[in-house]
């Protein structure tokens, strides 16, 4: 049944995400895609290059023409209201160039940037990617996203203190980009326990402390970014937002899964398991039983 009145229909909280396809389901669009709806929103993904990877390492990064990127987002942006914007790995500072372009002209969707280990890639690139990313995207982020190692060795290359540098050291190095806020993710606590962080140049704003998993995850970062940008979209406070999307993340790596060989993955979809005590071996019901799928080989 169609409903002919537009006023009758709910309206969508549309979080559009710029990051690479991951063909492992680890990260990337398919990372964000499924956290974003499994928070209630409505992923806009808008694709800007291609991963060659499985779940245990990275093989190489084919880029999209910023052109293209440019005008997937655009296109969406003119029939769509977007409440945020996440930013994965977009794989060339062209790109970036076109995402802080099309973020300027929308000044008032916040976005959440994350800056993903970039430790599988050629220096020169590296170097070229973040020096892109502080001078063009930063300005226009509301929150950068990253883990504690991965942000000390962009953000303070220099740093010479014996003790790492705080989540707060870090977000006085963003603000200098003008990032207002900063989460940091994976710190080091004890007790086997790790902490994330929300602070600004100002303060700490708050944190989640949760126990370290011996499992070694791929995909973490993108599920938590991809998260809070949707929570934010739907009305959140950051400070809630951060809370929630950490508990989510909590809960899709404690049900984490080993498709292959590699790594684990998050279980993004962990909170529509069924119960084990709804767990039963009865048949199902209803619906031709015993159907074997044919081989796809070629028949001549």
């Amino acid at each position: 049944m169609a409903a002919d009145d537009d006023d009758t229909v709910a309206p969508a909280i549309c979080v559009m995400v710029f990051n690479a396809n991951d063909p492992s389901g680890a990260g990337g669009l398919a990372g964000d895609v499924a956290a974003v709806a499994s928070v209630g929103g409505h992923p806009v993904p808008v694709v800007t290059g291609a991963y060659a990877r499985d779940s245990a390492e990275v093989f190489d990064h084919y880029p999209f023409d910023d052109d293209m990127v440019s005008e997937q987002a655009r296109a969406v942006l003119e029939d769509m209201a977007v409440q945020a914007i996440k930013v994965g790995f977009v794989g060339s500072p062209e790109n970036l160039s076109a995402i802080a372009g099309i973020s300027a002209d929308y000044a008032d969707i916040p976005v959440i940037a994350y800056m993903p280990d970039l430790s599988w890639w050629r220096d020169d690139l590296i170097d070229q990617y973040h020096d892109a990313f502080r001078e063009l995207l930063l300005p226009q982020a509301s929150v950068l996203v990253g883990n504690h190692s991965t942000l000390w060795r962009w953000l303070l290359p220099d740093w010479s203190s014996e003790r790492a540098p705080s989540p707060r050291d870090l977000a006085m190095a963003a603000s200098e980009s003008g990032v207002p806020y900063l989460l940091v993710t994976g710190i080091p606590a004890a007790d086997q326990h790790i902490d994330n962080v929300l602070a600004s140049a100002q303060s700490v704003l708050g944190s989640g402390r949760f126990e370290r998993f011996e499992a070694s995850f791929i995909g973490a970062g993108d599920t938590l970014s991809a998260t809070l940008a949707a929570l934010v979209a739907s009305g959140c406070d950051l400070g809630e937002a951060m809370k929630e999307a950490l508990t989510y993340l909590d809960g899709a790596l404690e049900h984490g899964f080993r498709p292959g060989m590699g790594h684990v993955l998050p279980d993004r979809m962990f909170w529509a398991q069924p119960d084990d005590e709804d767990d039963n071996d009865d048949e199902p019901s209803g619906g031709p039983q015993g159907f074997d799928m044919p081989p796809h080989d070629t028949q001549h």
